[in-house]
């Protein structure tokens, strides 16, 4: 089975199980009215920072993930914990880098991964094996880093115990049935962050804004005049970001699987909706072609199909051994992982067959896969980390338009739907004290800006094609279509993906308009 981190990888998950999107209250912030344009003479020793790359003192993955074999090494790039305090405390941002193949590299690609709250260190790592032998790694350093508030950099994101994750904490916004869990998740959970990852000031600075802020510190460190960024699902959002912050400071920009940079926290949620369903369907009449599949023959009832297996679980859930139950809630997430990529509906089918023998354990181990959980009962703070930095950057559901959007989703999803009233529900940021800071739209009117390259993909479940030509559009720049059931795809075995990667990347040549690639 593919491990998790593979599936963050190769999908750059824009954390959709969470269903976190959505959209700020405040204005965005335009180049000129960022603190670097007049920043103090105290916070350009940031930028003037050179960052010691050191081989990698580093302990196994919290996955027990076997990483690829490349050569490689670490370092820690400093930024203020506040951009507009630069004299006050720092956060360390954990970097990793796979040196240049060739003797005269362009200069750094700096790759993110998505979520929010995914780290990106290892993804370079992965970036270095996929692309051996493509002009990328032997034109450029590639860089990964974790984001402020995530993985390996400090302070980073811890809201839950091992335990508390294990007996059901729960950190998604759709409605699982769970009423009595659903009213109390949020309460408190502001606090409980804050003591768990180096206070309310921490959590208070973990905004996109704040994450662009810092990669335009760990362009100047690695010597860059020009930042070169590829950028997967939430990837894109720091990168159009940037972009709109730091125009002038772009070499290349690609933007993978993009989050729609105008659609509302409603909207969007329901772009997603719509999204998933309709690559269940697509899913579930592969499933009907074949001999025995556990939906039925036909594949105008597969939903209804699949409802009569899952909402039992919301009372009833499935005993799997050692203790761990499939529930509703994790039946649905171990579905949604498997839907990131063709190659993994295969996985979804075999678990939903199990299902209906009243076994669970392959749709609890793809829920695992997406929550991070290991062998041993740990978990990853992915999720954690995804959840704070949204509360940062998006606006929050009131409680009388909760149960409303509930309805909306489940009419445009129907098979996420529980089959029970909606129910009212605080926003799970709904306790934290700032107001988010991201703005949206965002990336708007952004001026002097080198031509970018947007990809989408055609059945991308997670942040439909609607999200592409809204930044390719709004960024005045190239996109790149591709036809194909998959989200994020800059890792694809494709051969037009690849070349119009290194073309655009090494050469600045952008796909022509119209352009188009099979998966």
């Amino acid at each position: 089975m593919t491990s998790r981190r593979t599936l963050s990888w190769a999908a750059a998950s824009v954390g959709a199980l969470a269903l976190l999107a959505g959209c700020g209250t405040t204005g965005p912030m335009t180049p000129e009215q960022d603190p670097s344009e007049s920043a103090p003479e105290s916070a350009t020793r940031f930028h003037e920072q050179q960052v010691d790359f050191e081989p990698c003192d580093r302990a196994a993955p919290e996955t027990g993930v076997e990483l690829p074999d490349v050569d490689h090494e670490c370092g820690v790039l400093e930024v203020p914990l506040d951009h507009a305090a630069p004299d006050g405390p720092t956060a360390q941002i954990a970097l990793l880098r796979v040196p240049a193949r060739g003797g005269d590299p362009i200069g750094s690609l700096v790759l993110n991964p998505g979520g929010p709250g995914f780290p990106g260190t290892e993804h370079a790592l992965l970036a270095a094996q996929v692309w051996a032998q493509s002009p990328l790694t032997e034109k450029f350093d590639l860089v990964g880093f974790d984001p402020r508030g995530v993985g390996r950099s400090t302070p980073a994101v811890d809201c839950y115990t091992d335990a508390e994750r294990e007996a059901g904490a729960t950190l998604l916004t759709f409605d699982d049935g769970d009423v009595e869990a659903r009213g109390a998740a949020g309460v408190g959970l502001f606090e409980q962050c804050a003591d768990r990852s180096g206070g309310a000031e921490a959590l208070e600075h973990l905004g996109t804004r704040d994450a662009a802020r810092d990669l335009d510190v760990l362009r100047a460190a690695l010597g860059d005049e020009g930042l070169t960024f590829v950028g997967s699902s939430y990837g894109t959002r720091l990168g159009a970001v940037y972009a709109e912050m730091f125009p002038q400071n772009v070499r290349a920009l690609v933007l993978d699987g993009a989050m729609d940079p105008l659609a509302s926290v409603e909207e969007r949620r329901l772009q997603q909706a719509a999204g998933m369903q309709a690559t269940f369907e697509r899913m579930a009449t592969a499933c009907t072609e074949q001999a025995g599949c556990p939906l039925g023959d036909d594949p105008e009832s597969t939903v209804e199909e699949f409802q009569s297996l899952v909402r039992p679980l919301i009372d009833t859930p499935v005993a799997v051994g050692d203790g761990r139950e499939l529930t509703f809630n994790t039946a649905i997430g171990g579905v949604i992982t498997g839907m990131y990529s063709e190659v993994s509906w295969p996985a979804v089918t075999a678990g939903i067959a199990e299902l209906r023998e009243g076994r669970g354990e392959t749709l609890l181990a793809l829920a695992d896969l997406y929550q991070g959980r290991t062998p041993d009962g740990s978990y990853a703070d992915d999720l954690e980390a995804s959840l704070a930095i949204s509360c940062l950057d998006e606006n929050r559901v009131g409680v009388r338009e909760s149960a409303a959007l509930t309805e909306a989703l489940f009419e445009a999803a129907p098979f996420l739907d529980t089959g029970r009233p909606a129910v009212e529900y605080e926003d799970l940021c709904h306790e934290w004290p700032v107001e988010p800071t991201l703005g949206i739209p965002y990336a708007t009117d952004v001026e002097g800006l080198t031509e970018t390259m947007t990809i989408g993909a055609t059945g991308d479940p997670m942040t439909p094609m609607k999200g592409a030509d809204n930044l390719a559009e709004l960024l005045d720049g190239s996109l790149l279509t591709v036809e194909g059931n998959q989200h994020g795809v800059v890792f694809a075995d494709s051969g037009c993906i690849q070349d119009a990667l290194h073309t655009y990347l090494v050469d600045l040549e952008a796909p022509r308009e119209g352009a188009t690639c099979p998966l």
